[in-house]
């Protein structure tokens, strides 16, 4: 039964990063602050520990997304249980061309008041707002809300863009707390 829940998720996985890489593959990587062979690596191993966490079976609670940057891994999510979340650590840790891991796991709390829909309405909104800066290249930042509270992570062009960012996201309703995992390139 595992196998076939593994294919259902990875049709979509699979279309879902063509699309990403599509979108990528012309303006997305122009603006990146990183060369274009870093961004393939950087998907390779993104793809990789994705495939790896859902194939797991002592993984039975995946809402952990998988972000990576210059080999810089960075899981963002939610686990149900301690042993699932060392398995995933241990997963990311042991990736090809890892060079560290840093997390931002939650234990899922059923009682959380922060529902999807929260979370969907939070991310929309930083987006609009860092979409709306021109002083920011927008496309270069990922955001994530878990729990409503808020992950910045990508590479960005200078500090200022950091901080800018920081405050948009801190300036929407909603938002328990902000944490950045924005680089500077410069």
């Amino acid at each position: 039964m595992k196998k076939y829940s593994l294919i259902i998720y990875a049709i979509p996985l699979l279309a879902l990063c063509g699309c990403v890489m599509a979108a990528r593959s012309t303006y997305g990587v122009a603006v990146d602050e990183r060369k274009g062979g870093t961004i393939v690596s950087d998907e390779e191993i993104k793809l990789s520990i994705q495939e790896k966490l859902l194939g797991d079976d002592a993984i039975k609670i995946l809402d952990i997304s998988t972000f990576c940057y210059n080999g810089y891994v960075y899981l963002v999510g939610e686990y149900g249980t301690e042993k699932e979340k060392e398995r995933a650590l241990e997963i990311a840790n042991n990736a090809s061309g890892v060079k560290s891991v840093t997390h931002y796991l939650l234990r899922k709390n059923k009682e959380d008041t922060c529902g999807w829909t929260d979370k969907l309405e939070i991310d929309g909104k930083i987006r609009a707002e860092l979409i709306g800066d021109r002083d920011i290249s927008s496309t270069n930042i990922d955001v994530k809300a878990i729990q409503c509270h808020v992950v910045l992570l990508g590479i960005v062009g200078s500090k200022k863009e950091i901080a800018k960012a920081i405050a948009h996201a801190k300036s929407v309703t909603g938002v328990r707390g902000v944490t950045s995992y924005l680089k500077a390139a410069n």
